[in-house]
């Protein structure tokens, strides 16, 4: 037996798959709850998850569909023909983009139609432009087509925004796409309109795909404007995929329903991909999605109407601990504040030289769970989530006040 066959055949875990980095925002989230039926009392920052329950007439419409036999067979793997006209028309309605039921793939949440997205357009050597601070499972699902993140750095010092001044500082000729997030997860940061057609207008010039996800697109507060690149730039139609899903409108994260929209040969390859992965979302669930996008946005205004006040009452909160910056997010239900002055010091007996140990220092002395900047590509930052209730706010953040007071 040859070494190279010996070390193919005792290797467990495909180099691939060990390579990929734990969801560092649904670590948080577990270790929290598991301190929590443990008889901590954990206030966890970490996870992005409303803490609304999913409105009345969607889990009705569930309901109704789990009692119905012709919803325990399978569906077509692109989705139910139903939803996908009404994504059809929430896109031309909330993105002011027309297309047609045939570009629309359901998937099952927002981050399989990240992974479609990229393991359809992307080949092993090519690059993608990847703003930072970004979302963890960006680079992850990047990185398993095979296809390497340029990481775009920003800062609060531009609102956590790239340019397209920046991105040809970063551009190559292996440059396949880039990922295009507003509103952003971490930050919280929206590109203005002109903004947006900016960096559209630049990646239609040079032929670069964009991959936009729209998630938060409901989700905008104050004089922050959502703007979809496709609408602006309607030159970008056979280079750009659109990401969105119903889990943080609807509060349904658990619901687990997303979906892409793009080019028709993009979709249908995607489609073929997904056949041979999960194959169709859990019919009740599409039923339910359903129910959301033709349900009106009533319920959808007053949880932001919430988030808007929970967040002014966070970043105030955070702005009044010595050491703290933290800009005001315009968008999503984020606060990410810059936490490099609290690095360096004693806590306790722990000496936090970083972010990473700085979260675990909080969870373990103040029993309050944040997820640190080093998920994000950015060290030096904290993630906090204002997706709950105004008390375990007030709590959690007066835990922080009175630690480094």
């Amino acid at each position: 037996m040859s070494a190279a066959t010996n070390s193919a055949q005792t290797r467990r875990i495909s180099a691939r798959v060990g390579a990929i980095a734990e969801s560092a925002t649904l670590a948080v989230d577990a270790k929290a709850k598991a301190l929590i039926a443990a008889g901590r009392p954990v206030i966890g920052f970490g996870a992005g998850e409303p803490d609304f329950p999913t409105p009345t007439h969607i889990v009705d419409a569930a309901v109704a569909a789990a009692r119905e036999p012709k919803w325990h067979k399978y569906s077509p793997t692109p989705g139910i023909p139903a939803l996908r006209q009404a994504i059809a028309d929430v896109t031309a309605r909330d993105s002011n983009v027309t297309v047609a039921p045939e570009q629309v793939l359901v998937t099952n949440g927002g981050k399989q139609a990240l992974f479609n997205a990229f393991a359809t357009i992307l080949d092993p050597g090519d690059e993608v432009l990847l703003p930072s601070p970004f979302w963890t499972t960006y680079p992850e699902s990047i990185a398993l087509t095979g296809a390497h993140s340029v990481v775009v750095p920003t800062d609060e010092s531009s609102g956590y925004r790239t340019s397209p001044a920046q991105l040809d500082e970063y551009i190559t000729e292996r440059t396949k796409a880039l990922v295009f997030v507003s509103p952003s997860n971490p930050t919280g940061a929206v590109y203005s309109p002109a903004e947006v057609e900016a960096i559209g207008a630049w990646a239609a010039e040079r032929g670069i795909w964009i991959i936009s996800d729209e998630i938060y697109q409901h989700l905008v507060y104050g004089d922050a404007e959502f703007a979809s690149i496709l609408d602006l730039v309607p030159a970008l139609a056979e280079r750009c995929i659109l990401v969105n899903g119903v889990a943080k409108t609807y509060a349904m994260t658990g619901w687990r329903v997303g979906w892409m929209v793009g080019p028709t040969d993009v979709i249908k390859a995607a489609t073929n991909l997904q056949s041979h992965a999960t194959s169709n979302v859990a019919n009740v669930s599409q039923v339910a999605a359903l129910a959301a996008l033709t349900g009106g946005l009533e319920d959808v205004a007053r949880m932001r109407n919430a988030f808007d006040t929970r967040r002014q009452l966070m970043v105030g909160m955070l702005n009044d601990i010595s050491g703290v910056v933290c800009p005001m997010p315009e968008g999503a239900f984020y606060a990410y504040p810059r936490v490099t002055e609290l690095l360096g010091r004693e806590y306790g007996g722990i000496v936090c030289n970083s972010s990473a140990e700085l979260a675990a220092m909080i969870l373990e002395q103040a029993e309050v769970a944040v997820v640190p900047g080093e998920a994000f590509g950015t060290p030096g930052y904290l993630r906090l989530s204002y997706a709950l209730g105004d008390d375990d706010i007030r709590t959690g953040l007066a835990r922080l006040q009175k630690l480094f007071a």
